[in-house]
């Protein structure tokens, strides 16, 4: 993988194989962000149930499927805005390398994918499959009429864990609020980052229309609502983990994301924000894939 600026966004491959194109199109890399917290779920719900092959399996094919349908429609429905914005005008569909009836066929397929990978699950993940795939659908036009579209986004991507624990256990957590906070949690951390990424789009998205908080309150007062959120997050992970009896590693997996964030909000500055990619790209995989860690050597080691 080669992560350029420029004429090509970052996280994305080269090359000009179909296989690359798709993959560049729903920015495959990203994955590395929700897909362990997805397995975060997993892994806590095997305190309650034992978990088996076939779970762990179609809870990846969904989660997959579903995220390769939400960022597909995404691009679908921002086409016209990221192609009169310079840093998005070489995505796929503005640059004619994928055509909208193709964008829309493999969205299409994913989503019937995802439906048919919760049907494989358990009555209750296939009862809940369409409403997930209608949120994170509507997240895609939430940057027309509101500010808070960071938090419409950190909810899509809050639905991963709890879909894990749910695609073990075929059954809402007990406490309920248990689930309810770890979804919290996942999205106040998402919501913080789309802040900062929606720092370099903020001239744009104010001459455009569009709506973000750093256009809506200014940048500054932008970031510290992202450091709110991502305090919630520590809070929401460690309230959640005491509700569903995690351990020592868990704990200690939550103050290392504590200070993962901190180093996170320190890469970003207002008044240079070239190491925004970092702190987008590398650190929130760090941090998922950490937290993921220290929740499965507990699980191990207990």
């Amino acid at each position: 993988m080669t992560v350029e600026t420029g004429l090509r966004e970052g996280q994305t491959f080269s090359g000009g194989s179909w296989v690359i194109r798709y993959a560049n199109f729903v920015k495959l890399p990203h994955t590395l962000f929700a897909l362990p917290f997805a397995l975060v779920g997993v892994v806590l719900a095997s305190y309650v149930k034992r978990v088996a092959l076939g779970d762990c399996v179609w809870a990846a094919v969904a989660f997959t499927a579903a995220r390769f349908a939400a960022m597909g429609f995404n691009r679908i429905a921002d086409r016209r805005i990221d192609a009169a914005n310079p840093r998005t005008a070489t995505r796929e569909i503005p640059s004619g390398a994928i055509s909208v009836g193709q964008a829309a066929a493999a969205v299409a397929v994913a989503s019937a994918l995802f439906v048919f990978a919760a049907w494989r699950l358990n009555p209750l993940c296939f009862a809940l499959a369409p409403v997930a795939l209608a949120w994170v659908f509507f997240y895609s036009y939430t940057k027309r009429f509101t500010r808070w579209a960071h938090l419409a986004l950190g909810l899509g991507c809050g639905i991963a864990p709890v879909g894990g624990y749910l695609a073990v256990t075929g059954a809402w957590s007990r406490p309920w609020w248990a689930l309810v906070l770890l979804a919290a949690a996942v999205m106040g951390w998402v919501g913080g980052f789309d802040i900062f990424y929606a720092l370099q789009d903020t001239s744009f998205d104010r001459q455009h229309r569009l709506h973000s908080l750093p256009v809506a309150i200014g940048e500054r007062a932008a970031v510290r609502v992202a450091r709110a959120l991502h305090l919630l997050t520590v809070v929401g992970l460690a309230l959640a983990g005491l509700a569903l009896g995690a351990g020592w590693l868990y704990g200690s997996g939550v103050v290392v994301v504590a200070g993962l964030l901190a180093y996170e909000h320190s890469l970003v500055r207002l008044d240079d924000l070239s190491r925004l990619d970092s702190a987008f790209f590398t650190m929130n995989g760090i941090i998922s894939i950490t937290f993921f860690a220290f929740v499965l050597a507990e699980r191990v080691l207990r």
